[in-house]
């Protein structure tokens, strides 16, 4: 049997869908002039905070301590309080023969929400939430967790999210087959086995995966 390594911000929602509510305290801290951030960082610091951990966002555009700390004591906090829905072709995936894992990075009460609100708990045979406050570990290492835990091997396992210089290269750098989920055609070389729009592709690129002579479970 197939084993699935799912990330989840922007893999089986989008993010966009939640943003405008979620996120907007927390836009609005990077509107205050004291922290002298111009328009086009804000901007661009907006997308990449609905894409990626706000640490890494916050070291890459060098934001101030003051508002760190403030955007972080949010953070915590915060939880998902609007409807959620997964993107609409999820329920195809659900149906492949798989035994499957989240593996997300971001603040638990926040993402826990978020997998409550979708209902997909019960997706997966573990949830792995990566805190990058508390944890020094990479998906990458998930990884490893998860083939040592249920003794597994690497080629019967496929990671799928969006994010190719997080779950993709660490799947790619551990031999692990991945699916890149690329709607926009962002990532052109990205190191991954299978690269689509939607998530009903995966579903054609696992049956090719199943039916290959030397795939092991």
């Amino acid at each position: 049997m197939l084993t699935l390594i799912f990330d989840l911000d922007n893999t089986i929602y989008p993010v966009s869908a939640i943003s405008g509510s979620l996120f907007r305290p927390l836009f609005s801290l990077l509107e205050r002039p004291e922290y002298g951030l111009d328009e086009q960082t804000r901007q661009e610091a907006r997308r990449q905070i609905m894409r990626r951990p706000f640490q890494q966002v916050a070291e890459e555009f060098r934001f101030p301590e003051q508002l760190v700390r403030e955007s972080l004591d949010l953070l915590r906090t915060l939880t998902v309080e609007v409807p959620m829905t997964t993107f609409a072709d999820y329920p195809a995936v659900r149906q492949v023969p798989a035994q499957r894992f989240l593996v997300t990075t971001g603040f638990p009460r926040l993402q826990e929400s978020k997998i409550d609100r979708l209902g997909i708990r019960d997706d997966f045979r573990e949830i792995f939430i990566i805190d990058p406050d508390r944890s020094p570990l990479t998906k990458k290492d998930i990884f490893g967790i998860i083939r040592e835990k249920y003794g597994l091997e690497f080629s019967g396992m496929v990671v799928v999210g969006d994010d190719p210089e997080s779950e993709i290269r660490g799947a790619s750098e551990l031999g692990i087959r991945s699916f890149l989920l690329d709607p926009q055609d962002e990532h052109p070389g990205a190191p991954c086995s299978y690269r689509g729009r939607r998530l009903s592709e995966l579903v054609r690129f696992l049956e090719a995966v199943r039916t290959e002579p030397n795939e092991r479970s």
